[in-house]
């Protein structure tokens, strides 16, 4: 098990034993009441310790990519209707994982659904708060942790930069994980968006299946069904446990990006945990909801309550002088 890994397994027991306080939007720590500086202010020492950092890791989670309009997935927004529309009229599902559990008549349809979102979030743009996060970070020395599986952060860096721990949408696996196996479900889900025209159903020959066994293929993504932790996974959490090897005292900033309170042991809780063991050290959190920072690293964190993207324009806008 890598570092970084046995840091999160180190959360999730916590998060079982404590499920009701986080469910409640807490944490099972003493946290800070310390006054915060103002807003501009906070906008300052963002910038500043950005240039002062040697090292920045960035955690991206799902708040950053819905502060984009990457916000479907909860509700029947307008860019929910925008790119589900035909099963928005038909179902009128509250939002992209609401379509997700439903029980569909015939697998043709749920494909269907299926290979429109993976097509969603494959096809998106790079949304503006991920290009003024790069304008933040740009020339210095990062890595990006994200348990989004938008693929938003590989359509920037290379893929030696990102380390995807909960999955990524460009992959199948099988869904029965008989093997330890993942393969392209990109140019899959194009032939079945072109199959299936405005009809909610593709065609039965295009279900993608396992090569292995000829069972259903499914995304390789957690939250849906059996997650193949196998080699891919490891390698994930083996690039940033990397990064982080003989960092135990540098000047590292850590940056966490829209954590809500369902996984906070993959990205928060680490970074919490990181910082507290080093004393040059320092960490950020955006947030638009919840302000959670522990008493024990209150004098080296802030979190700054607000939009995020606002807060990593005005960032990105102070760091190049505008």
């Amino acid at each position: 098990m890598s570092s970084y890994e046995n840091l999160v397994m180190q959360t999730q027991m916590n998060y079982s034993r404590y499920y009701r306080t986080y469910a409640m939007g807490g944490a099972p720590y003493p946290m800070s009441d310390k006054p915060k500086p103002s807003y501009e202010e906070q906008i300052e020492i963002f910038a500043d310790r950005v240039k002062k950092a040697e090292h920045i890791l960035v955690g991206g989670a799902s708040g950053l990519s819905a502060a984009g309009g990457g916000d479907f997935y909860y509700g029947p927004t307008d860019s929910y209707k925008k790119y589900f529309g035909k099963f928005f009229e038909k179902y009128h599902f509250n939002g992209a994982f609401d379509g997700m559990m439903h029980h569909y008549e015939s697998r043709e349809e749920y494909w269907g659904y299926l290979a429109t979102f993976l097509s969603t979030t494959q096809n998106a743009p790079v949304r503006k708060p991920y290009l003024d996060l790069d304008r933040i970070i740009k020339g210095k020395d990062f890595h990006i942790l994200t348990t989004n599986q938008d693929t938003q952060f590989v359509k920037l860096y290379d893929e030696s930069l990102v380390s995807e721990i909960q999955g990524d949408h460009r992959f199948f696996q099988c869904s029965e994980c008989c093997c330890d196996y993942t393969w392209d479900s990109v140019q899959p889900v194009k032939e079945m968006i072109e199959a299936m025209g405005d009809s909610t159903k593709i065609p039965t020959e295009l279900i993608p299946r396992c090569p292995h066994c000829g069972k259903e293929a499914f995304p390789w993504v957690r939250g849906y069904g059996n997650f193949l932790q196998g080699k891919k996974y490891d390698e994930e959490y083996q690039k940033v446990s990397k990064y982080l090897k003989d960092k135990d005292n540098a000047n590292i900033l850590y940056i966490e990006l829209g954590v809500g309170r369902m996984t906070p042991m993959f990205i928060q809780e680490p970074f919490w945990n990181l910082t507290l063991q080093n004393k040059n050290a320092f960490y950020i959190a955006v947030n638009d909801k919840y302000d959670l920072l522990p008493k024990q690293i209150e004098d080296r964190g802030m979190v700054i309550i607000s939009d995020i993207a606002k807060v990593l324009s005005d960032v990105a806008d102070r760091i190049e002088g505008k």
